[in-house]
């Protein structure tokens, strides 16, 4: 019988890629982390990119629960079950979210999750994959917070123009005017009648003075950029700094001022307007607490950040003061300083200066119970400059 010689293209045609090949292709992807859950969502297979990317070796997540990658938060919000319970509706479900690594770090990735079906249609599992883009959202929201800042900038002009013409021209109006009278009837005026006065002008001059350094600050912190010099700070150093300051202040009323930070608790900021901010909150603190009271500041790690707590048992603020605490508008400046004793104008600085360092600010209170003033900052230097916790959806096909 003739032996007839196959055609090599043929052969080649009839070439069935094994499992192994299929596999080695998966674990070349090294910017992907490719992954499969059984049925009970329990990982059975980890790629290499899978622990280059979160940093767990393979046979310590083989046996764990697919709840591993995911934060607290989205653990709370059921976000691994409403995945699952997508693709099996939909054939496979997609999302961009942070995930936590292994050390705890967070990154921000791209994710795919799928069914898994064998030959005969039977449901073998699911395959999860991911893709980390923490670098590209972190460039994406820095371009988009300078464009926002940019777009913010003739509007914090006009706003300081618009204090200068009203918050400090009618103060010193009224100075010029009383000058002017005492000018021109103090030959003919009792003597306790210009003592009354000059107390007036010397108070009017002062709280003038004040409003005027609280605007030079203020533009400072829009304006002056290259004043900006954030380094690693130890918080302890700072508070106590504040608390010998306002030490005297505090015992007139004898209130107790206390922190239980940690020695070892430090942020990223600028040195002057962290003691600002400091200083700012608990000044304020002490004004608004009674004889007898106490004020505490504590700090908890969260994630990258440091969240400092400084809680008083003051008058506390009803919800529509909270609401335009860090707010003031520019035509009402002067009625909340003399209202809240320059707190209005001290709290849009700390917005400012917390904004400034990568920070936020917010607060909690009960009326005739206590205000708790919270601000974050950043524990190490970011990144990048700016950041944004705005989501933004990255396309599937990049």
């Amino acid at each position: 019988m003739e032996n007839k010689q196959e055609n090599p293209k043929i052969l080649k045609n009839k070439y069935i890629p094994s499992a192994e090949f299929y596999s080695q292709i998966v674990d070349s992807l090294q910017d992907y982390s490719i992954f499969t859950l059984d049925t009970d969502f329990i990982i059975n297979s980890w790629s290499s990119g899978s622990v280059k990317i979160f940093g767990y070796e393979t046979d310590e997540v083989i046996g764990k629960s697919f709840d591993l990658i995911f934060t607290d938060e989205d653990l709370k919000n059921s976000i691994p079950k409403k995945e699952i319970e997508t693709a099996l509706k939909d054939g496979r479900a997609t999302d961009n979210r942070w995930h936590i690594a292994k050390d705890k770090s967070l990154f921000y990735a791209y994710g795919l999750v799928f069914p898994l079906t064998g030959l005969d249609g039977e449901m073998l599992g699911y395959v999860k994959i991911l893709r980390d883009l923490t670098e590209r959202k972190q460039s994406e929201d820095a371009i988009k917070k300078y464009v926002k800042e940019l777009e913010e900038l003739n509007t914090h002009k006009e706003s300081v123009l618009a204090i200068l013409s009203h918050d400090l021209r009618s103060p010193l109006s009224a100075i010029i005017g009383t000058a002017k009278y005492l000018k021109e009837n103090f030959h003919k005026m009792k003597p306790d009648a210009v003592q009354e006065m000059l107390d007036l002008l010397y108070k009017s001059s002062v709280d003038e003075l004040d409003m005027l350094d609280y605007l030079v600050e203020w533009a400072r912190i829009k304006y002056a950029s290259d004043a900006f010099s954030p380094t690693k700070i130890k918080l302890t150093e700072f508070i106590d700094k504040v608390f010998e300051s306002l030490n005297e202040a505090a015992l007139i009323n004898t209130i107790n001022l206390h922190h239980e930070i940690e020695e070892n608790a430090s942020v990223f900021a600028d040195r002057k307007m962290l003691i600002s901010i400091i200083q700012n909150i608990v000044s304020n603190a002490i004004k608004h607490t009674g004889k007898g009271g106490t004020i505490s500041v504590s700090a908890k790690k969260q994630e990258d950040k440091i969240v400092v707590q400084v809680k008083d048992t003051g008058v506390g603020m009803s919800k529509q003061i909270i609401d335009k605490l860090f707010t003031p508008q520019m035509k009402t400046l002067s009625e909340t300083k003399k209202k809240n004793k320059g707190a209005g104008i001290g709290l849009l600085l700390v917005k400012g200066f917390l904004e400034k360092n990568g920070g936020e600010i917010w607060v909690e209170s009960v009326e005739g119970k206590g205000s708790s003033f919270y601000f974050t900052l950043p524990i190490d230097e970011p990144l990048y400059k700016i950041g944004s916790s705005d989501e933004i959806m990255f396309d599937e096909s990049e």
